[in-house]
């Protein structure tokens, strides 16, 4: 019976990698125009949109979003998420409509065909590298200036399995306060169970996402980085407790 378990995850994982591959390969043509041009992130994120909704739909992932604040159209946020799972890639794109760039690692873009897009269109850090953790600031705010938002997983990677949420890096919150733009906590407690970095784990189900009210930070300095990211921190964990307990 583990024989036929651990075949039928073999085949469910590999028929993630196929249906993240299937939109981008026919889609490419466009996909490469539009993330090619500032004008035109737009339409490539749009696009983006679809792809996430495809690969979930697709694993047999059903999102249900709680929102206790809506995003307005043309503003900027800073978006921020406990980090599990390669999907939460998905859901975030899924939740907001508002265009934005990842902040992520990398090692990201050795993936094939997505590492093309994901290279192209998010700013790239290499956590072991001083100098590229200052110049993904400038990119940063390159990006927040033409209007979009960006998205952290301020946890810095994915914790160890035995690590409800880890602590909080710096990066996403001193963003936030230097361009006075609202931080969207989101909580996501599903991922992990559904889809974590464990080959042999997962199953197809309900995720759920908790969009929490905005933190606001006007009038905040940088010396009001660390007691921001410990309030945020805190509602993104006393959400996965009660989740736990549900």
């Amino acid at each position: 019976m583990k024989v036929v378990k651990y075949f039928l995850w073999t085949l469910w994982r590999i028929w993630f990698y196929i249906v993240m591959a299937i939109p981008i390969l026919v889609l490419s043509p466009f996909l490469i125009i539009s993330v090619s041009f500032d004008a035109t992130y737009p339409v490539f994120f749009a696009m983006a949109r679809l792809w996430s909704k495809f690969i979930l739909y697709g694993m047999g992932f059903y999102y249900r979003i709680e929102r206790e604040q809506q995003l307005v159209k043309g503003k900027s946020y800073m978006l921020v998420a406990n980090h599990t799972s390669m999907t939460d890639i998905m859901l975030m794109l899924v939740i907001s409509k508002n265009p934005f760039v990842f902040v992520g690692k990398a090692e990201l873009t050795k993936i094939p065909i997505f590492g093309f897009f994901y290279r192209k269109s998010s700013i790239l850090v290499d956590r072991n590298n001083s100098k590229s953790r200052v110049e993904v600031f400038a990119q940063a705010q390159n990006r927040l200036n033409r209007g979009l938002s960006v998205c952290i997983f301020p946890e810095g990677g994915v914790p160890d399995e035995n690590i409800l949420l880890d602590e909080f890096k710096d990066g996403a919150f001193r963003l936030a306060v230097e361009h006075q733009i609202p931080i969207v906590p989101m909580t996501f407690p599903d991922n992990k169970k559904r889809f974590s970095f464990t080959f042999f784990s997962g199953s197809p189900g309900i995720m759920r996402a908790k969009v929490h009210r905005f933190i606001e930070t006007d009038g905040l300095t940088i010396d009001d980085r660390k007691e921001l990211k410990e309030r945020v921190r805190q509602v993104i964990y006393n959400q996965l407790v009660e989740y736990q307990k549900m």
